[in-house]
């Protein structure tokens, strides 16, 4: 299995998970042209995806699925309340309403070799879900746009093997920015965004010796930046009490405007 974060940030999401026979994307918040330009990196064509798998309706995870849809025919997953959200947005063009298949946290899907398992976030949202998928033994989880995390998104997320996990923003330089006050109030409320120490807090949780890669996502353009998430997950990790320390693990931030490494699992 592999996991590549094609763009991760508060300006677009894309998400790519696959094995040898099936290639899906969570989410497709940047255009078209670069969700192809990544896949092609990969030696994946756009009419060899499987499946999209919407985590919820913001723009900045599905700008570019409009015409990803109408050019492959790619079938669209999201909860019923986000895919009502999204038929009604006039920007993304026209396309077939019949790809929408309405998927449910805490009920499996298969696609292909590929197992999805959605769970609950807290957003504001119609109905989000975060993304844990399976192939064989082993397990990566896309859990972005948390406001909060809880024991149910804990025993989510426990036995992975990799990880693309929402560090959103540093406390400080939000409360301190230049964003006026009621959106100051939203991110760092519980149906928010999960700031760099609540990151680093929920790593202490699932931290396990076969969690080979971490990868921190949805980084603010504004109110965080690369090395700071890094080094705040990295300190809350030294300081927890598990008996791990962050150079145990393999961490890493996904950028905004380019591609991860491609982990495989």
């Amino acid at each position: 299995m592999r996991l590549v974060s094609i763009a991760s940030g508060s300006s677009g999401n894309c998400i790519y998970v696959g094995t040898e026979d099936t290639h899906i994307l969570v989410d497709a918040g940047i255009s078209n042209k670069r969700i192809e330009e990544g896949l092609k990196e990969i030696g994946i064509k756009g009419q060899e995806l499987s499946a999209i798998f919407i985590t919820h309706e913001h723009s900045d995870h599905i700008k570019g699925l409009g015409i990803l849809a109408r050019k492959y025919g790619i079938p669209i997953w999201g909860t019923k309340e986000t895919l009502e959200e999204i038929s009604g947005m006039a920007y993304l063009g026209e396309y077939p309403k019949e790809l929408f298949k309405a998927l449910k946290p805490d009920v499996d899907v298969t696609v292909g070799d590929l197992l999805i398992k959605p769970f609950r976030i807290d957003h504001d949202a119609a109905n989000p879900v975060g993304y844990r998928i399976q192939n064989g033994r082993k397990s990566i989880a896309i859990a972005t746009d948390l406001g909060h995390y809880d024991q149910y998104i804990i025993d989510h997320l426990q036995g992975l093997n990799a990880i693309l996990l929402e560090s959103n923003h540093d406390v400080r330089m939000l409360e301190t920015g230049k964003y006026p006050y009621y959106l100051k109030r939203r991110i760092l409320g519980d149906y928010g965004h999960l700031s760099n120490e609540n990151a680093g807090r929920l790593l202490n949780c699932i931290l396990h010796d076969k969690l080979e890669k971490i990868l921190l996502g949805h980084l603010s353009k504004e109110n965080n930046y690369e090395e700071l998430a890094y080094e705040t997950v990295r300190l809350e990790i030294d300081q927890g009490d598990h008996g791990f320390h962050a150079a145990d693990f393999s961490i890493a931030v996904a950028k905004r405007d380019k591609m991860s490494e491609i982990i495989t699992l």
